[in-house]
């Protein structure tokens, strides 16, 4: 339980970012993609009920999938914004830091997937 509240409660506020500061995202959706902003704010919306919906027992499993979803979806922003070698605030205009938010996708997506099982 503890680890599941953990993990809804990182998506929800990394949600809430998205949508409070949708320029801090802007810069990381890869050119090729249309409507940047919209691709911000429904990834920030998909994020926030994710995590909402990992709370509740009658929506964990769907939240789970939905998450690992959106965690796959996420990768190439993540991937542009390493390759590109993106301007960023704090520690996320670290190389080191953008490069490693690549491989991070993996343990978040085993988190996730540990509560796609009926419990």
């Amino acid at each position: 339980m503890i680890g599941r509240t953990i993990l809804a409660v990182l998506f929800i506020a990394a949600g809430c970012v998205h949508l409070i500061a949708p320029q801090v995202y802007l810069k990381i959706v890869p050119p090729y993609l249309p409507a940047h902003l919209p691709i911000v704010y429904i990834s920030g919306a998909a994020e926030i009920l994710g995590g909402l919906g990992l709370l509740f027992a009658s929506t964990r499993q769907a939240a789970a999938w939905g998450l690992i979803a959106l965690l796959i979806a996420v990768l190439p922003a993540n991937i542009y914004m390493a390759t590109a070698h993106l301007y960023a605030p704090g520690i996320m205009g670290q190389s080191w830091a953008q490069w490693l938010r690549i491989p991070l996708q993996l343990p978040l997506i085993y988190w996730a997937w540990l509560y796609t099982r009926a419990q």
